[in-house]
């Protein structure tokens, strides 16, 4: 720690502080356009210049200057910076006169206009009038792919989104050009950017020069209802906030989070949007003569009555989908055990997970953040990249400070080295065994990290590569009092919390196979990631929100609620218990999908005990304490990695490849999505299109 002055004020700071995080340390503001947090320092925009003490007799770029690089006074005194001097405020409006000379008066039209960094230090650090008349420059626009809107003229070369795209992201895909006059920031071919991160540099970008294509001209910020909320297009959940106007959806920002995802998130999260809006059942249908037709809730609800009386209990079956909260889900598993069955399952991939193996055998035990303190990283049978774009930006984050990553699987990219040690489970197996260099790695390491992913658990020898990957934990001393390095990588919101209140067989040797199978009369909540002939002969009624797979194979459809119109529980990937936030209503006659199972279980003769979500959550959290306890992960017992170790089974000899197929087409949502489909056309087509 060290003691600086900060305009009279006496603080102590880390030494390896800049001048500008020890300023806003002692309440001091400082206007800036490259510096950020995150990101390495470029000190080329010069707005936060600050006067040292003794220093100098010039004003001294405070991102670029640390703490320890301060000399004390003659006498041992603290060194002593300034923040608002004449030479200070002299200095700022000079960079701010300099960096409108060539900035075009388009703010009435700029889609940053309300929350542009540029118009507030303008008017906060700037002057009224410029000395200059000559004519501004011109930048042609870029095409940097179909969520980046680019208008160049507006950039004033911080070069943040450059240092995030190479840095945090993985590919240098934009980079600056030219000197002088003639520099400019491109994508040097001009053709798509293949990040899937690549949204962030909108909200980086100081100025309109990178702005949402897809929000464009659509709103202002001040007409925006924003909603705090979480992210479910994947397992991380994601801090969100979520912008309306009206009932629509208008866009989707990220919020810090500093356990979670920092303040990134993917582009699927991002640009999910339009698809909340498209292709929704928006009242119930049932199929007459081979056809849906639309009908009353009374008459769908009949229907499900004829059907649920003329089948035996032990025929009646309910998979939940990835999207589904916790709240949904155990009111349909509440119904379906009035009725006499317990044919249910949340997994709709067959994943070997279930909870009779003991909770920390399903969560990402060291957590999402726990990543920062892993020193040797294996990743088994997981593409992060796609899987969990958030959470691989910090096994990223680890890699470029010498921390080494290893492999099991053909995976791909995954913007990163790592050593390929095999491709499936025989390498596994030796490894576990001792053999290899990598054992080793992970032996001394202090912190090592074990990442397993669906795409190792959801064969047929899942549970035999579930025990293997723990015996290696046991082996290299992953599991400890102090550190349990055993991670599973999920790729569905909603799978955790299934898992949690049991929305499974209670044989974990039966999976989402035997349930489909066994079911004459099957309830589909939400679950259309499977291929709906296996449903066979079977009466489907489908509670969901888009005309997706499920819904075209339903004989009766209740229309349900998507996670920006509902109150709703999920558990991301490392347990943690979060909780979205109703930012819209559902359309036309469409219902928060606890609601709708509490309507049915009443026409059925079953009438579930709670008429509320306050009700049905005192219920809930009355059995599963730990849901009670908001953004707070329930830790795993040690234990249950070495019970899980002496799983046994056959392993089978085809490589591990990931579970995802394409990464922007992964859930109704996502295929409702205009967006997301031009996104999945051009990765196909390697992204490459002529620019517009």
């Amino acid at each position: 720690m060290a003691k600086i002055k900060v305009d009279g004020k006496e603080i102590e700071v880390p030494d390896h502080y800049t001048l500008l995080q020890a300023a806003e340390e002692a309440g001091a503001e400082v206007p800036r356009f490259c510096f950020h947090e995150r990101l390495s320092i470029a000190g080329n925009c010069r707005m936060c210049l600050v006067e040292v003490k003794g220093g100098p007799p010039k004003p001294a770029a405070s991102c670029a200057m640390n703490v320890r690089d301060l000399r004390p006074g003659p006498n041992g005194e603290a060194p002593e910076i300034f923040t608002n001097t004449p030479m200070v405020k002299k200095a700022r409006e000079g960079v701010m006169e300099f960096l409108l000379i060539n900035h075009p008066l388009d703010c009435p039209i700029c889609d940053q206009g309300g929350e542009c960094d540029l118009q507030d230090q303008a008017m906060a650090f700037g002057v009224d009038a410029s000395r200059y008349k000559e004519n501004k420059r011109a930048v042609e626009d870029k095409y940097i792919g179909p969520l980046v809107k680019t208008v160049m003229t507006r950039c004033i070369h911080c070069t943040r989104c450059v240092r995030f795209t190479t840095e945090v992201a993985g590919i240098s895909e934009l980079g600056l050009i030219g000197r002088g006059e003639d520099a400019e920031i491109t994508t040097y071919l001009e053709q798509a950017m293949t990040s899937e991160l690549q949204g962030n540099v909108i909200d980086l970008c100081p100025v309109g020069a990178l702005t949402s294509r897809p929000f464009a001209f659509h709103a202002r910020p001040w007409e925006l209802t924003k909603t705090e909320s979480i992210d479910v297009m994947d397992a991380v959940g994601s801090a969100i906030r979520v912008d309306t106007r009206g009932r629509e959806v208008m866009r989707i920002m990220p919020r810090v989070n500093e356990q979670v995802n920092e303040e990134w998130i993917s582009d699927k999260t991002r640009f999910i949007w339009d698809g909340l809006r498209t292709q929704r059942l928006d009242r119930p249908y049932v199929r007459k003569g081979g056809k849906l037709q639309p009908v009353t809730w009374p008459e769908a609800f009949a229907v499900i009555k004829e059907a649920v009386d003329r089948t035996a209990p032990e025929k009646i079956g309910a998979i939940a989908g990835d999207l589904s909260s916790v709240e949904e889900m155990y009111a349909l598993k509440a119904l379906l055990a009035s009725l006499g069955s317990a044919n249910i399952d949340c997994r709709q991939d067959g994943t070997a997970l279930h909870p009779s193996h003991g909770r920390a055998s399903y969560i990402f035990n060291p957590t999402i953040e726990g990543i920062e303190k892993a020193d040797a990283v294996l990743i088994i049978g997981s593409n992060p990249r796609f899987e969990a774009s958030v959470l691989n930006a910090r096994i990223r984050k680890r890699w470029r400070q010498d921390v080494p990553v290893a492999v099991i699987g053909d995976i791909g990219d995954l913007r990163y080295d790592y050593e390929q040690l095999g491709a499936g489970a025989e390498t596994l197996k030796d490894l576990a065994g001792g053999a290899g260099k990598f054992f080793n790695v992970l032996k001394k390491a202090k912190h090592p990290l074990i990442i397993v992913g669906q795409g190792a658990l959801v064969r047929g020898d899942g549970a035999a590569v579930l025990g293997q990957a723990a015996k290696l934990a046991q082996a290299v001393g992953a599991v400890t009092p102090e550190w349990n390095g055993f991670a599973v990588l999920h790729t569905a919101a909603a799978r955790v919390g299934g898992l949690d209140v049991g929305f499974v067989p209670q044989d974990a040797r039966r999976n989402v196979a035997d349930v489909l199978e066994s079911s004459e009369l099957l309830f589909l909540l939400g679950a259309d990631e499977f291929d709906m002939k296996r449903t066979g002969n079977a009466f489907v009624v489908y509670i969901g929100t888009h005309g997706d797979a499920g819904a075209h194979r339903a004989d009766v459809i209740l229309p349900g609620s998507t996670y920006t119109e509902k109150f709703g529980t999920y558990i991301n990937t490392e347990g943690r218990v979060q909780q979205t936030s109703r930012a819209g209503f559902a359309p036309g006659q469409a219902k928060e999908d606890w609601a709708v199972i509490r309507a049915l279980s009443d026409v059925l003769g079953h009438k579930l005990p709670f008429d509320s979500l306050a009700q049905l959550r005192a219920a809930l959290r009355a059995e599963y304490p730990h849901l009670a306890k908001i953004d707070h992960i329930a830790h795993g017992d040690a234990a249950d990695i070495a019970r899980l170790a002496k799983l046994g089974g056959a392993l089978r000899k085809p490589p591990f490849i990931s579970s995802m197929g394409d990464f922007y087409l992964t859930n109704p949502i996502a295929r409702a999505s205009a967006v997301m489909a031009e996104c999945s056309a051009l990765a196909r087509n390697g992204f490459k299109q002529a620019a517009e």
